[in-house]
């Protein structure tokens, strides 16, 4: 899909091993793809060499050439890095890619705003969140507005509860100096987690595109309320303070569960449960929508206490399933537990999804920002996270391999995490 392009690779440092072998992948038309990617070191405050080569590469490709510039940095590093960017004029005809998280707080998100906008017009930037280039996410956006099975029901009258799950069974895997400086709530809770929500809540856009999507967003953000501090857990696994690189009286958490409401006619009294961490019992990412009991019970028996739940497993081979109440075979009318389950490789066989990286990189090459975060999403996420991160809950210990600590396991009342 790619169009003929150079990769120029770039950081303080020139890498031990060339990039080339670094980044190394199986099949028969590596090399020659490999002869378009080189590296040079750049900084803040000397960006000659990086200039250099963007010359020498818009040469070989001629007139017509764009550029796309992806910054992975942290946030105190983005501003630095965008006026060294102006300075050698590699922001003209460039699309800037910037990785979360956006600033630290609403300040300083802002403050990055200036700069960016002081440097790029708004149509040459795209905040990048893998979370919503994958398949499954924008399978939420399909399920709901092109089937008229789930959008009648996609409110507060047939909704009892959302919950949005991530927990990873993999620890901080040497990313100590991120964690101390990030945590996981700003790490994940202000922009994945928070944008998922987003796609569950937000009201049917005029037509699916990048204006009103991002408008409807940020009316579903606007709707949130502000955040209940006892409703809010923060938590850090045993075992954390002895990795290297972390402090050894560190309060930074590894782990949050919190509950969110959203005050708007569609969604009023429906809890969200957000819930993600490190080192719990797997790695999933799990969607949750719970609906209410028939007003009336009207056979003799009934399964038990669990609800229908419809399920989105946002897994790179995504699956939808609903959880309802049938009749067992038999001759007596019992009830039990079943399953309709979709498997999107077994419905589109000779269908390839695509990464999630992989869809968003080409958007921003195409300059779509259907599926990018907007300036005003993000300082609204911040205004909703910053008053939590100013008066933070204190952080529980929770054992490896778990689901977190038990005042999260309490978070949904009698209901439970779907994950447990």
């Amino acid at each position: 899909m790619l169009p003929e392009v150079r990769i120029i690779g770039s950081g303080r440092h020139t890498p031990d091993e060339d990039l080339r072998e670094l980044v190394r992948q199986e099949g028969d038309d590596w090399d020659e793809f490999a002869s378009r990617i080189t590296f040079v070191a750049s900084s803040a405050d000397d960006g000659s060499d990086l200039a250099e080569a963007v010359a020498v590469a818009e040469k070989e490709l001629g007139d017509e050439a764009t550029r796309l510039v992806y910054l992975s940095v942290p946030p105190s590093a983005a501003g630095g890095m965008v006026r060294m960017l102006e300075r050698e004029g590699l922001h003209e005809r460039a699309h800037l890619v910037l990785e979360k998280p956006f600033g630290t707080d609403l300040a300083s998100a802002k403050e990055l705003d200036e700069v960016l906008l002081d440097v790029f017009a708004p149509e040459q930037l795209f905040r990048i969140d893998h979370f919503l280039g994958k398949e499954a996410v924008q399978n939420i956006l399909v399920l709901r507005f092109a089937n008229g099975l789930f959008e009648p029901v996609w409110n507060a009258a047939h909704v009892a509860y959302v919950q949005i799950d991530v927990p990873e069974a993999i620890g901080i895997e040497g990313r100590a100096s991120f964690m101390e400086s990030t945590g996981t709530f700003r790490d994940m809770i202000s922009t994945h987690l928070f944008q998922l929500l987003g796609f569950v809540a937000l009201e049917p856009p005029t037509v699916i595109d990048a204006k009103g999507l991002h408008e409807e967003k940020a009316k579903a953000f606007r709707a949130i309320r502000a955040l209940d501090p006892a409703k809010v857990v923060f938590g850090q696994y045993e075992g954390y303070r002895d990795e290297d690189g972390v402090a050894d009286d560190s309060r930074v958490e590894t782990f949050v569960a919190l509950e969110a409401r959203i005050d708007n006619w569609r969604w009023k009294g429906v809890p969200f449960y957000l819930r993600t961490g490190k080192a719990l019992a797997e790695g999933r990412r799990t969607i949750t929508i719970g609906f209410r009991e028939p007003p009336l019970e009207v056979f003799p028996c009934t399964a038990d206490g669990e609800p229908n739940e419809l399920v989105l497993e946002l897994t790179d081979d995504a699956k939808v399933y609903v959880d309802l109440r049938a009749k067992k075979p038999g001759p007596a009318l019992d009830i039990a537990h079943a399953r309709l389950s979709l498997e999107l490789e077994q419905a589109f066989p000779d269908d390839t999804a695509v990464e999630a990286y992989e869809r968003l990189l080409l958007d921003a090459m195409r300059g779509d920002h259907t599926l990018f975060t907007s300036t005003e999403e993000v300082e609204r996420l911040w205004a909703l996270c910053d008053p939590v991160l100013a008066d933070p809950p204190q952080v529980q210990s929770y054992a490896q391999g778990s689901w977190g600590p038990q005042a999260a396991l309490d978070l949904p009342g009698d209901r439970g995490w779907r994950l447990r």
